[in-house]
C-alpha cells in the first residue's frame, strides 16, 4: 500500500546563492487547466506543499493566485514568456504576472527558455537583475539554460542565477549540466521529474517501490530529493497530490541510487532541445 501519512512532516529548504532559501519540493502546474488550478492549489497547500511553480505561458497564473489567496507564506515561482523577452518587455511581463498572481513580491522569477537563435536572453537577464535589486523579486534564475547560455549572462552581468530549472528524470539525468550548475553555485531544479509518467512502469523503479512499500512516483520524487535536486511534480488528482508529498519519512539507500543511476539514457530527453527550441 502507498504510504500517505496525514500529518505534515518537516520539509527541507535548499539554500540559494543569493542568501535566500526555497522549499526542496513544490507543486508544478504545467498543463493544469486554468479553471481547475485554484482548487488543485488549495488542496496541495492543505496537504502540506510549501511551493507552487507556474509560468505565464501556462495560462493559469490567475488560478494560482486565487488558490493562494491569504497565503503569502507559500513560495511562488513563475517564468517569462518567450515572446516577451527583452529589457522593457520583461519589466512589463513581470508586472502582469504579479497582478495575475495577486502578489506584492515574487519569490523566484525565471527566464523560461534561452531561445539562443533570437539572442534576447542577456537583455532579459539584465531586466531581471534590476527587478531583484529593486526588491520586487527575492530570487532570479533561468530554465533550460545550457552551459554556454549560463556563461553569457554571467559574463554580461556578473550575476549568477540562483536556479536552473531543466528537464530531469531517471531516464535523463543531465549529469554534465548539473555539474556545471554546481560549479557556479546554481541549484538544479527538475521539471517533468516523473518523465511525464513514462518512468513509472520501469521494472527497476517498481522493484525499489515494492522494497520500500511506496508508489513508483514516491520513489522517483525521493530520488530527486536524495540527489539534492529541487523537484516540482504535477498532478491534478487529490490522491496523487497526497501521495507525492508523503516522501519525507523514508530515504533511498546506496543500492537504490545506483540502480536508478543505471536508467540514464543519452536519448532520454522528452521535451524540446534548448539548442534549437
Amino acid at each position: 500500500m502507498p504510504h500517505t501519512p496525514g500529518s505534515k512532516r518537516a520539509q527541507p529548504h535548499i539554500p540559494l546563492n543569493d542568501g535566500t532559501t526555497m522549499p526542496q519540493m513544490g507543486l508544478g502546474v504545467w498543463q493544469t487547466p486554468a479553471g481547475e488550478t485554484a482548487a488543485i492549489v488549495r488542496h496541495a497547500v492543505a496537504a502540506g506543499y510549501l511551493a507552487v511553480d507556474t509560468a505565464a505561458i501556462y495560462g493559469n497564473e490567475e488560478g494560482v493566485g486565487e488558490g493562494l489567496a491569504g497565503r503569502p507564506d507559500i513560495y511562488v515561482t513563475t517564468k517569462i514568456r518567450n515572446d516577451e523577452q527583452g529589457y522593457d518587455t520583461t519589466l512589463r511581463a513581470f508586472d502582469a504576472s504579479l497582478r495575475r498572481l495577486r502578489r506584492e513580491r515574487l519569490d523566484l522569477y525565471l527566464i523560461h527558455w534561452p531561445k539562443p537563435a533570437e539572442g534576447r536572453f542577456v537583455e532579459t537577464w539584465k531586466a531581471m537583475v534590476a527587478l531583484r535589486q529593486e526588491g520586487r523579486v527575492k530570487s532570479i534564475g533561468v530554465s533550460n539554460f545550457r552551459a554556454e547560455d549560463l556563461a553569457r549572462i554571467i559574463d554580461a552581468t556578473g550575476v549568477v542565477p540562483a536556479v536552473n530549472q531543466i528537464e530531469l528524470h531517471p531516464r535523463f539525468q543531465q549529469r554534465a549540466l548539473r555539474a556545471v550548475n554546481e560549479a557556479h553555485g546554481i541549484r538544479t531544479e527538475s521539471w517533468s521529474p516523473l518523465g511525464q509518467g513514462r518512468v513509472l512502469d520501469d521494472p527497476v523503479i517498481a522493484k525499489i517501490a515494492g522494497k520500500h512499500g511506496r508508489t513508483a512516483a514516491q520513489v522517483i520524487i525521493r530520488w530527486h530529493i536524495d540527489s539534492g535536486l529541487i523537484v516540482i511534480p504535477k498532478s491534478a488528482t487529490p490522491k496523487r497530490l497526497d501521495e507525492n508529498i508523503a516522501v519525507f519519512d523514508f530515504a533511498l539507500d546506496a543500492e537504490d541510487m545506483q540502480q536508478i543511476a543505471g536508467l540514464d539514457r543519452a536519448d532520454g530527453r522528452i521535451g524540446p532541445d534548448p539548442s534549437t527550441y
